[in-house]
């Protein structure tokens, strides 16, 4: 057996405080709390709450309780405590930053500027649109703006992502300790 699949299985259920626990989320985090209990693993609770712009007050506080009542008892995370923390994903916003820079540093990933109302108005522009290989020379992003520009956009706090480059026609290979290497066309 590959020394990989040795090591003791952890598995998270990770939902957003944006409002009351979903029954879709329910039967996620029963599938991981089963599988974690089958293989002698932990089950973790992490909090995605980088979306601020739709944090609900008292959402996590009910999200825990929801879980309490329902017998799922979780092994570490977000008021159990653990080893392996923080576990809200933005106070691990440290140690992402270090692998964005990474990507960008490697001409994997580039900063894109656009407003939602940019966005808006290229969704009312072109059909189903997406941002993607096909359309993003048409935004503002790294990729069409001079470095100086992005310097001074990053500067003056104007808000941005951080976008994967993906480019087309190449095939992106993920390496997966279960299926091996999985082919996806791009």
């Amino acid at each position: 057996m590959n020394s990989e699949l040795k090591k003791r299985v952890r598995v998270r259920f990770a939902p957003s405080p944006t409002g009351p626990l979903h029954i879709g989320g329910v039967r996620t985090a029963l599938y991981n709390y089963l599988f974690a209990r089958q293989h002698g693993g932990d089950l973790i609770f992490r909090i995605e709450d980088t979306d601020s712009g739709r944090f609900v007050p008292g959402a996590e506080e009910y999200i825990i309780e929801s879980f309490k009542w329902l017998g799922i008892k979780f092994d570490e995370g977000v008021s159990f405590g653990g080893n392996h923390g923080p576990y809200r994903q933005s106070e691990r916003r440290d140690i992402y930053k270090k692998y964005v820079r990474e990507l960008l540093d490697r001409g994997k990933a580039y900063i894109a500027f656009d407003t939602p109302e940019e966005l808006d108005a290229k969704r009312a522009e072109i059909e189903n649109f997406q941002y993607d290989a096909s359309t993003r020379m048409q935004m503002r992003n790294s990729l069409t703006l001079p470095k100086e520009e992005v310097d001074k956009l990053i500067a003056e706090g104007k808000q941005y992502v951080v976008r994967f480059l993906i480019e087309p026609g190449r095939d992106v290979v993920v390496d997966d300790i279960i299926r091996g290497g999985t082919l996806q066309e791009c």
